[in-house]
This record gives C-alpha cells, sequence and structure tokens, in this order.
C-alpha cells in the first residue's frame, strides 16, 4: 500500500462514519489539530503512541499505523503554483507580501529565517457582519544564518546588529 492510499482509506472511512476533523484530532490528541490532519492527509508523520491511537481509532492494520510513524515525502500532493482556490490564496499571499514580510523580519530579527519547523499555527472564526473571517496566528522561530569563516570582527550569526 502506498501513503496515497492510505490516506484515501482515512479520508473513506472519515466520510462513511460522517467525523469531523475536530473529533478526529481530539481522539487523537497529543499534538497539534494541523500536524495531526496534516500527517492523515500524508504530509507529516505521527510519533509511534498518536500512530497507534491512530489506527485503533480508524481500524488500520499494523502495516498501516507503521505508515503513520514514517516520515513522509512532504509537499508531494500540491502542484506549484496550487490550483486549490483556498490554497492558491495562501500561495498568493506570499507572492505579493512576502517581500514585505521579509523587509520587515529581517529588519527586526537580522539575517536569517522564520522556521517552518520549529512553528506554530492557529485558525480561529472572527464574526464579522460583513461575512466571517479566518483568523490565522503564525509563530516561528527565527533562525539566524551562519557566517562560516567569519574573523576579523565578523560576527558568528546575522542577528540583527546593534
Amino acid at each position: 500500500m502506498k501513503r496515497e492510499e492510505l490516506t484515501e482509506k482515512i479520508l473513506d472511512i472519515k466520510r462513511e462514519k460522517g467525523w469531523t476533523w475536530k473529533h478526529i484530532t481530539s481522539e487523537i490528541g497529543g499534538m497539534s489539530e494541523v500536524l495531526i490532519v496534516g500527517a492523515l492527509l500524508g504530509q507529516m508523520k505521527l510519533v509511534k503512541p498518536l500512530a497507534r491511537a491512530a489506527a485503533e481509532l480508524f481500524g488500520l492494520t499494523e502495516m498501516e499505523e507503521r505508515m503513520l510513524n514514517e516520515v513522509p515525502y512532504r509537499g508531494t500532493g500540491t502542484p506549484m503554483p496550487p490550483t486549490d482556490p483556498l490554497i492558491y490564496r495562501f500561495y498568493e499571499m506570499v507572492m505579493v507580501n512576502g517581500p514585505a514580510w521579509k523587509a520587515l523580519i529581517e529588519e527586526e530579527f537580522g539575517d536569517g529565517i522564520m522556521s517552518a519547523i520549529d512553528f506554530n499555527i492557529s485558525f480561529e472564526r472572527e464574526p464579522n457582519p460583513k461575512g466571517d473571517r479566518v483568523k490565522i496566528g503564525m509563530s516561528g522561530k527565527f533562525l539566524p544564518y551562519k557566517y562560516y569563516g567569519n574573523g576579523q570582527g565578523i560576527p558568528e550569526y546575522g542577528f540583527k546588529e546593534a
């Protein structure tokens, strides 16, 4: 069985049982809803106790449970640019606003990146009389670039200079 087939099996069971992602993630527990859903969609891995919980919930085989614990080849399911309208809007936000976000982050923190691994994200519904809004909160660790071969008073890392 391939990872994509396992994802389809999980989605079929979700549909058959009428489960929501909130129900599934509360039953599995142990980490962020985004990470659990990502794992069930084939883009993340579940640690062994959570893979076991997911296997019990979905009635998966031992091999399928082990697959949920394997590190996947991430990003293979989304073409670039994305074609799904919702995912495309995230892509569009980065394409349009990315240079400004980069400039502002570098001005505040220095020469580096925001981690997408040491990272948290949250979603909430924000009621609005003109139509509810999606509120997204993101927090990623700042990772400064390392200046290899530094000398002559050059700092080792790209933190913001005083």
